[in-house]
């Protein structure tokens, strides 16, 4: 039988492991960040629980499988998940935090089942996946890049088409175009999905497109 204490570890557990992995989600600006992963997996970690505690109280009366419950976790996910991804026409992400998600969803199992060693070890790989090997993706792997940059100019059919012209001095390739109102209703907020062959230029398209007449700000888009 599970007591009281074992019960508040596990969840407590549950949150910190979550949390770290959130943090990572968090700070790179994604919308399934710290709370989405706390709450995924301390509640994964009361159904494991729950299952764990109607097998307790009713295994002498009748065939309980502890598993089934949690087998719910594992196909549930699949749609908060899908909540994660987005589409934007040639561009899909979120693909990464869905992952995450998934995997919290995992670890609040196994930390609700008592498994507290293979929570941990797969709570550092995860981190080591998201911030580590990320890196070795994008300077080893990678030969093209996907950014998004956003610039806030002038509305005008002239200083998009020196846009164009300086990102085409790059050799980058637009992949998506999306243009709004700005709040002051003067300017157009324009967001290039863009193909860089040349990563390392990217500070360099910043500051030319800065000193484009009529452009206000320019950023890359946190991903």
């Amino acid at each position: 039988m599970l007591n009281e204490w074992i019960i508040v570890f596990r969840l407590v557990l549950a949150a910190v492991l979550s949390g770290v992995i959130g943090f990572e989600r968090e700070f790179h600006g994604r919308a399934a960040g710290f709370r989405t992963h706390i709450l995924l997996c301390i509640g994964s970690t009361l159904v494991m629980l729950t299952s764990m505690h109607i097998f307790d109280v009713y295994y002498t009366k009748v065939a309980v499988d502890p598993g089934r419950i949690a087998a719910g976790v594992v196909t549930g996910i699949g749609f908060l998940g899908a909540g994660a991804i987005m589409h934007s026409r040639s561009s899909i992400k979120g693909l990464t935090t869905a992952a995450s998600l998934w995997v919290v969803a995992g670890i609040g199992l196994g930390v609700g089942s008592g498994l507290y060693l293979g929570s941990i070890v797969t709570t550092i790989l995860t981190l080591i996946a998201l911030m580590i090997f990320s890196r070795i993706e994008h300077s080893m792997i990678r030969k093209d890049w996907y950014r998004t940059i956003v610039i806030d100019a002038r509305d005008g059919a002239d200083q998009l088409k020196a846009i164009r012209e300086t990102l085409a001095e790059y050799r980058n390739e637009i992949t998506d175009f999306e243009a709004d109102r700005a709040k002051d209703s003067a300017n157009m907020v324009l967001k290039l999905g863009l193909k860089l062959y040349e990563p390392r230029l990217a500070e360099n398209i910043l500051e030319d497109i800065g000193r484009l007449d009529g452009v206000k700000s320019v950023r890359w888009q946190i991903e």
